[in-house]
C-alpha cells in the first residue's frame, strides 16, 4: 500500500458545473458529506490561503436540536478554476497551522472526458499506516458516497 489513496469517477457534466458544485457553499453543502449526514459550510475561500471549514451533523439529531461537530479544517493550497484545486487539513486559513484529527493533502482533478468530467480526488498522507488508518475508517465508502452524490445532483 502507498500513502496516497485515490478515487475516480466520471460524471455526465461538464468541468464548469462540477467546479460550480465545489465553489458555490449552498451546492456543496448538497453532496460533500454521505448522506444521511447533513453539511454546513463555514468556510470555502477558493483561493491559495483561502480557510475550507465544514461542519456536520446526522440529520436525525437535527430534528432533537442537536448542534454541528467539527468535520473539515484545512487550507487551500492551489486553484485552479474548473480544472484542479489542492487542500491540506495540515494548514488553516492563510497558511496557519492545524492540528488536524487527521492530517492529509487531498489534489481534485476536472479532466473533460466523453462529454463529461472524470473527477479525480488523489489523497495523500504522511505515511503507509496512516493511510491504511483512513481506509480503514472507510475512505472509499465515505468519498466514494460523496463523490456519487455528487454526480446525482448534476446528472438530473
Amino acid at each position: 500500500m502507498s500513502a496516497d489513496l485515490t478515487i475516480s469517477r466520471l460524471i455526465k457534466a461538464p468541468p464548469a458545473a462540477v467546479w460550480q458544485a465545489w465553489s458555490d457553499p449552498h451546492h456543496f453543502a448538497q453532496w460533500w458529506i454521505p448522506e444521511p449526514y447533513e453539511c454546513k459550510v463555514i468556510k470555502l475561500d477558493l483561493r491559495p490561503g483561502g480557510g475550507f471549514e465544514t461542519m456536520m451533523r446526522e440529520g436525525v439529531l437535527a430534528k432533537n436540536g442537536e448542534e454541528f461537530q467539527p468535520h473539515v479544517e484545512g487550507c487551500f493550497l492551489e486553484i485552479e478554476p474548473e480544472r484542479k484545486l489542492t487542500f491540506t487539513t495540515s494548514l488553516i486559513e492563510d497558511w496557519r497551522p492545524g492540528d488536524p484529527w487527521l492530517a492529509l493533502t487531498a489534489q481534485i482533478t476536472f479532466t473533460p472526458e466523453d462529454g463529461g468530467t472524470r473527477y479525480t480526488a488523489r489523497v495523500l498522507h504522511k505515511t503507509e499506516a496512516e493511510a491504511r488508518k483512513h481506509d480503514e475508517m472507510g475512505f472509499y465508502e465515505g468519498w466514494g458516497t460523496a463523490l456519487a452524490q455528487l454526480a446525482r445532483l448534476l446528472e438530473k
